[in-house]
């Protein structure tokens, strides 16, 4: 009987000095969330899901440091309906978003749709989209208007051209002996020529794609800096490995999986140094960072191409090879680290997922994702 007192008090004591433990490691501010989403990146196509070729030792790690997805699906198989689900929790379609929209297109996702962004932006979270947007490039459907804070990149696909309709910034930087006069006479709009925006502005036309990837990384690093005392979104999509395929000096033509390889390896080094700046500035323990892919790879040859296998189909297809993509979720002392999940998770399960982390009350429109 006394011995049982003994074990209930010691208990007792155990779960109050646990729950102070509990207490002061709790995060001073809400979460820090992450979205590293890639374009047309192969299943196959890191280190951690089996690549003979493609090293990846960043990513690699974050997936020894967190969680490795094995049944992880976007919503589509092509770019704009992929953004749409993974920022609104809802199947594209449904939203009006059901296909590719092109620089000829009026259209885009309706703002009155809430996206992850809004959903923050309501907390007091600090906001920012990086990279390839695609979900309408005029004035009402771009990020500032779609909860971002501020914008930089390409308003959609880097094989495109240019819409000669534009905002051009006083200062736009022109290459290729473009100028405002060749652009109102239509002159010269090359395909893959694409341009570099920064809010609602065109400030780069044509932008030098082998310097995005470094570019996307350095703006990704000052915000994070900027935020570091306040909970923040970040959306860092990555143009490449959507051809044509560009990588800087210090990737191009080193990795064994040729071009392909190259931008792989040159975003895993993205992903290298955003994980450095969070634990250089003290904010690795309270945020969540979620790499993963818009869809499959694109069929191609001579090095373009990724590899979904050891599934059936890529990008353009309803095949798993279309839908199925890799995705690691790193969040210390939150997410397990070196597991493996298996159950069936999909892009649109993100934003209710990150509603609940914050505390954040879910759209008033129907959403079709769970939270996980």
């Amino acid at each position: 009987m006394i011995t049982h007192k003994i074990k209930t008090t010691f208990t007792v004591a155990a779960l109050a000095i646990a729950a102070q433990l509990s207490a002061a490691s709790e995060p001073v501010h809400k979460p820090n969330l992450i979205i590293i989403f890639t374009d047309d990146q192969g299943y196959e196509d890191l280190g951690c899901y089996g690549s003979p070729k493609i090293k990846t030792p960043h990513i690699d790690k974050m997936a020894n440091e967190g969680m490795r997805f094995t049944d992880f699906y976007s919503a589509n198989s092509v770019c704009s309906p992929s953004r749409a689900a993974l920022l609104t929790g809802c199947y594209p379609t449904r939203i009006g978003i059901p296909d590719v929209l092109f620089p000829h297109h009026d259209t885009g996702l309706n703002p009155d749709e809430t996206t992850i962004a809004d959903v923050l932006k309501a907390k007091g979270y600090a906001t920012q989209c990086i990279g390839k947007w695609h979900i309408g490039h005029k004035p009402d459907f771009l990020p500032t208007r779609q909860g971002f804070d501020a914008f930089y990149g390409l308003p959609y696909s880097n094989d495109m051209t240019l819409d000669p309709k534009a905002q051009f910034a006083d200062h736009i930087q022109f290459r290729e002996g473009q100028s405002l006069e060749t652009i109102k006479v239509k002159k010269n709009l090359k395909k893959d020529w694409v341009p570099l925006m920064r809010d609602e502005e065109v400030v780069e036309y044509p932008v030098d794609q082998s310097t995005l990837t470094q570019r996307y990384t350095q703006e990704a690093v000052s915000f994070i800096k900027a935020n570091k005392d306040k909970p923040f979104f970040l959306y860092l999509a990555q143009t490449m490995p959507h051809i044509p395929l560009f990588a800087s000096p210090a990737f191009k033509g080193k990795s064994a999986r040729g071009p392909y390889g190259d931008t792989i390896e040159e975003i895993d080094w993205s992903v290298g140094q955003v994980l450095k700046t969070l634990k250089a500035e003290g904010l690795d323990a309270n945020t969540l960072v979620i790499y993963t892919s818009d869809n499959g790879p694109w069929a191609l040859s001579k090095g373009r191409g990724g590899s979904a296998f050891p599934l059936r189909g890529h990008k353009f297809t309803t095949f798993d090879g279309g839908h199925r993509v890799p995705c690691v979720m790193r969040w210390p002392g939150q997410i397990p680290a070196g597991t493996t999940c298996s159950e069936l998770v999909s892009t649109i399960d993100i934003l209710p997922t990150m509603a609940h982390l914050t505390d954040s009350a879910l759209p008033e429109q129907k959403i079709d994702g769970k939270n996980i």
